[in-house]
């Protein structure tokens, strides 16, 4: 009954539902592609032994690539099925898909979570396993994957406190759902204990860290990073504000004049969160009298350039290997932050606003070690002073720099090993 109360709610929100995406379309056009595929039509693919993956955006999904890689290499008579739900999550797939030069993966949206097309993209694809990353738990999905007796695994999965109490708020249909997922690999004891509440069986949950910390810094990344300081920063110091919002544009670009001041030479690398959030970027930064070039151009920043700007997709690792010191935006809002392992996995020290309750195990233990500085500062003001100061400090002390990059070593050595237990529950339901 609850299953049908929330699909009738879904129905008639479909006005709505239309109405979002083409709002959105108009903001970036990518958004009117795949049609099709939010409604079930999904491509028939030749390979019958199929393996789902579905990452929402853009933090799952670079979540998900070790995982992909391993996939691959392990499942070699699989094709793997990568789903996401923005333009930007399929940006980010498709530069990784082209890198790996892998003609096993199909990358298309997840179908909006109606019956209907959900049974229809499943009974086309017919998956053998749907891998879920993180937080991504649509119940129609979820009802028709096992309809088709397809095996669900909860990948790096998380659940904050704030959202079990949402979903507690609809119990019984909420427990509807996750006592059908068949393996959750939570990322710590909290996340374990959410999940446990919610429905899924004590038998089917572990705990396994952050897969995130599998990430791979690969000998050519290794060697992109240092084209990029050659080109931009190697004689001059250079900071990065990584995944910014808008409303931490001026924030950002304030505390880099006050840098400036000490710093004369400083190089800024500014990457907004969102690609349609670039041409504000680039506006805001003219607003407060920044010289600046732009990555798409692939220019390279003379003496009276401070600012670069990075409007291009796929390269924020890149990015972190030119810089000596990472701002982690969404952190000044109450937005809960980005992902602070990547600049860390680069051997940067990191900074971050008060919000980061997305990663709030992950930034103790960052903070601990000394890999993260936390600003406390609630208003705008004071985090442009403070986030200045924070910097400042950094950039000053080689020393600082150095033992940063040692403790980011120690960081990675105490957390890896989520990725070897998530392929054991891979190879569990595949075989069982």
């Amino acid at each position: 009954m609850n299953r049908l109360i929330y699909s009738l709610m879904l129905a008639l929100l479909t006005p709505l539902i239309w109405l979002y995406f083409i709002f959105r379309g108009i903001k970036d056009s990518d958004y009117f592609s795949g049609f099709g595929e939010r409604l079930g039509f999904a491509p028939k693919l030749a390979c019958e032994s199929v393996i789902h993956i579905h990452c929402a955006s853009v933090g799952e999904t670079r979540a998900a690539l070790p995982l992909v890689k391993k996939l691959l290499q392990l499942y070699p008579e699989h094709d793997l099925l990568i789903t996401c739900t923005t333009p930007t999550g399929k940006q980010e797939i498709r530069n990784f898909i082209q890198h790996l030069g892998e003609k096993r993966i199909k990358l298309i949206y997840l179908p909006i979570d109606w019956i209907g097309a959900c049974n229809r993209f499943i009974e086309r694809v017919k998956p053998q396993l749907s891998i879920l990353i993180e937080t991504e738990l649509w119940p129609n999905l979820i009802f028709s994957l096992k309809r088709q007796a397809v095996p669900i695994l909860l990948a790096n999965g998380r659940m904050s406190d704030s959202a079990m109490q949402k979903y507690f708020k609809l119990a019984h249909f909420s427990q509807s759902f996750f006592s059908k997922i068949d393996r959750v690999m939570a990322q710590y004891q909290e996340d374990s204990e959410h999940y446990l509440r919610l429905g899924v069986a004590f038998d089917r949950i572990s705990i396994c860290g952050n897969i995130k910390y599998d990430l791979e810094i690969s000998a050519q990344l290794i060697e992109q990073q240092q084209a990029l300081r050659n080109q931009w920063s190697e004689h001059r110091p250079c900071w990065i504000a990584a995944s910014i919002h808008p409303a931490e544009f001026s924030i950002v670009l304030k505390a880099h004049k006050e840098l400036l001041q000490r710093f004369p030479d400083l190089l800024l690398i500014a990457v907004a969160r969102h690609p349609e959030r670039f041409f504000e970027l680039k506006k805001t930064v003219i607003q407060h009298s920044l010289n600046y070039v732009l990555r798409s151009q692939n220019q390279t920043p003379s003496s009276q350039h401070s600012v670069i700007i990075g409007d291009t997709m796929g390269e924020m690792m890149q990015f972190y290997g030119a810089a000596d010191v990472a701002f982690v935006g969404g952190s000044m809002i109450g937005h809960g932050g980005q992902n602070p392992i990547e600049p860390a996995a680069c051997g940067l020290p990191v900074v971050m606003g008060p919000s980061y309750y997305n990663f709030s195990f992950v930034a103790q233990e960052m903070q601990n070690l000394g890999v993260l500085n936390i600003i406390e500062a609630p208003l705008p003001d004071a985090q442009t002073a403070t986030l200045s100061q924070a910097v400042s400090r950094l950039l000053g002390d080689h020393q600082a720099l150095l033992d940063s990059e040692k403790a980011s070593r120690q960081l990675f050595k105490n957390n890896q090993g989520a990725l070897e237990q998530t392929l054991q529950a891979v190879d569990q339901l595949l075989t069982k």
